[in-house]
């Protein structure tokens, strides 16, 4: 029998929690925060001292500062130079702050250059030592973990060059505005608002105002005013010239690999047509039976749907995609996966996942128009047809070159808005030779007279969903049509699939249907019933509610689509960039702005600008 020492057994008794925790939690204190914390750390330390800086360059220094006899032996104008330049520094750490965060490797070189500057503007111009350590002890941190700030850059196009001129010169206006105002002891008369404010356009534009001031205060006031006005001009001209690097697309490589991908397993998934977008982004997985389609849209990397493939091979290419998204640090996000693919992707990757919406799924087999519930479609359909319209649904293979093009132009004339709308659930496309099997169903007024589309009245579109299926694309109808065209056309689309060899008709997509549904029935609680009034008024600017009552007169069957997240605060931001990539936020960049270089130039994957756009 083995004896314990009266150490061992000492050893062995239970210490007190807080005496046990003790050591760990002060050795926590001496390491500091994690390695992978460091970056949203460092991104708020550099706006802190952003603002110091600013603060620095905008108000008057100290008079009776120890420091202040340095300043008697300087030059008369090295004053004020050191305040534009505390200004200008603090005001370009404001806006690197962002990129630190997000781990950018740039923007950890700009600031480690920046930094030392402003410290030395603020030690001459404030003469604070205080401010000069600040802002120098931020240089530890991010030379000790430099290797935390490894991002690749994004995807870049003019938008960038717009956006900065506007924030910038709203921004200099009333940063301005504090400089001139922060003076009122130095000012010569009492300016009014209108002086104050042309004082600072003409500053801003390197011209003297009609405010004067005593001493070097008016140089320390137009220093500042041309460095605001100077840094705006060259911010914006760089963003605007440098060459674009845009986001990759696919090329035709990518799209054999996908076509292959989706002919084996393409019946999985009723969007998995919509991953050939060729503004989309592919990553395969290692072993090529899988992949995973996205695009980058305002540092979001946004997939849609499941990923393409062998589900067995799905974590290969999700693991691909999140080191992708870590690489550029990026927001990963899924929209409209299925609860398959949540799953898959929750699992995978840690993320977590929310029901978006509903997916109205018709099985041709079961789709009738006889019977009440379905009177109203049927009514429809009859008076339509009474009105002289016949329908006719065929393969796009089937079509000839001139009627593809008639349809293609008159699909861009109908469509309601600028710019073409949809990502996840979208083709982009009507009529390409690749898409032979994609199904189109067009309503044609008999009796009307020959237009520039002929009798052509309505279009829908439908892609394949694996060998027996289809799912619709786009509606685009006439405007001087008769209402009912599009129940017309999804009706004869249903009625022809059996001769197509269709067995399920997936429609539109519908957000929140289940909120929607369960909060007009009785019972339904406060809460509940407030979210379906909040899904209701919006649905005067999107089709929330319209859609859902669209989609139920044709009896579906509804299938759960979700979108994947990393934590609650990416959701808006995810939102957001979902509505850019919907179309439903869309600018119009200015002739100059535009891209204008026909030159190769290697995109953010490897693939060169001249393949993109050639896809």
């Amino acid at each position: 029998m083995s004896v314990k020492t009266d150490e061992e057994m000492s050893d062995a008794v239970p210490k007190p929690a807080s005496q046990a925790a003790g050591p760990t939690r002060a050795g926590r204190v001496l390491r500091g925060p994690r390695p992978e914390a460091v970056p949203v750390l460092v991104g708020r330390a550099c706006t802190l001292v952003g603002l110091l800086n600013i603060a620095a360059g905008v108000f008057p220094r100290f008079r009776h500062s120890r420091m202040h006899a340095v300043a008697e032996v300087l030059p008369g104008t090295f004053g004020p130079f050191a305040a534009a330049l505390s200004l200008s520094t603090g005001v370009l750490l404001l806006l690197l702050a962002h990129g630190l965060k997000r781990r950018k490797r740039r923007a950890w070189r700009a600031a480690v250059a920046l930094l030392p500057l402003g410290a030395v503007a603020q030690l001459t111009y404030r003469h604070s030592l205080v401010g000069m350590l600040i802002s120098l002890a931020l240089l530890a941190p991010l030379l000790r973990h430099r290797g935390q700030f490894a991002a690749l850059p994004d995807p870049r196009s003019r938008w960038k060059a717009l956006a900065n001129f506007v924030l910038m010169s709203a921004g200099s206006l009333a940063l301005g505005l504090v400089v001139v105002s922060a003076h009122p002891h130095r000012t010569v008369g009492d300016p009014s608002l209108a002086d104050r404010l042309t004082h600072v356009l003409y500053g801003l534009f390197g011209f003297e105002g009609p405010i004067d001031y005593r001493g070097n205060t008016s140089w320390t006031v137009a220093f500042s005013l041309g460095a605001l006005g100077l840094l705006t001009a060259v911010t914006t001209i760089y963003l605007a010239f440098r060459p674009e690097h845009p986001a990759a697309r696919l090329t035709e490589d990518d799209e054999t690999r996908l076509r292959a991908l989706l002919a084996k397993h393409g019946s999985r998934d009723s969007l998995g047509h919509f991953a050939l977008r060729r503004d989309k982004a592919v990553v395969f997985s290692p072993s090529g039976k899988a992949a995973v389609t996205y695009r980058v849209v305002s540092g979001v990397m946004l997939a849609s749907g499941d990923p393409i493939g062998d589900v067995e091979a799905w974590p290969g290419a999700i693991e691909r995609f999140m080191d992708e998204a870590r690489a550029h640090s990026w927001t990963p996000a899924v929209m409209g996966c299925s609860e398959t693919g949540g799953e898959v992707w929750t699992r995978e990757t840690g993320l977590d996942a929310l029901e978006l919406g509903d997916e109205a799924v018709v099985d041709v087999a079961d789709f009738s128009l006889a019977g009440r519930a379905m009177r109203n479609v049927r009514q429809m359909v009859k008076r339509i047809e009474r009105a002289g319209y016949e329908t006719r649904v065929r393969r796009v293979a089937d079509l000839g070159d001139a009627e593809l093009d008639r349809i293609r132009r008159a699909a861009d004339d109908w469509r309601g808005t600028d710019t073409e709308r949809g990502f996840s659930m979208a083709l982009g496309r009507i009529g390409d030779p690749a898409d032979g099997d994609c199904l189109i169903a067009t309503a044609h007024k008999q009796d009307a007279e020959p237009g520039e589309y002929g009798d052509l009245k309505a279009i829908l579109h439908f892609v394949p969903w694996g060998a027996d299926g289809v799912s619709l694309d786009l509606m685009r109808r006439d405007r001087s049509a008769d209402p009912g065209m599009n129940e017309l056309l999804i009706v004869a689309a249903l009625q022809a699939a059996p001769k197509l060899g269709i067995a399920r008709v997936s429609l539109n997509f519908a957000m929140f249907r289940a909120a929607l549904a369960r909060g007009e029935k009785i019972g339904a609680g406060p809460v509940l019933r407030a979210w379906r009034g909040l899904l209701v008024f919006l649905s005067r600017w999107f089709q929330i509610e319209s859609l859902y009552k669209f989609n139920a007169k044709f009896r579906p069957r509804w299938e759960p689509r979700f979108v994947v997240y990393r934590t609650s605060a990416d959701l808006p931001r995810i939102g957001f960039a979902a509505m850019q990539a919907e179309g439903f936020v869309t600018l119009t960049l200015p002739r100059f702005l535009r891209r204008r270089a026909t030159t190769r130039r290697p995109c953010a994957h490897g693939v060169t600008e001249r393949e993109a756009r050639a896809a």
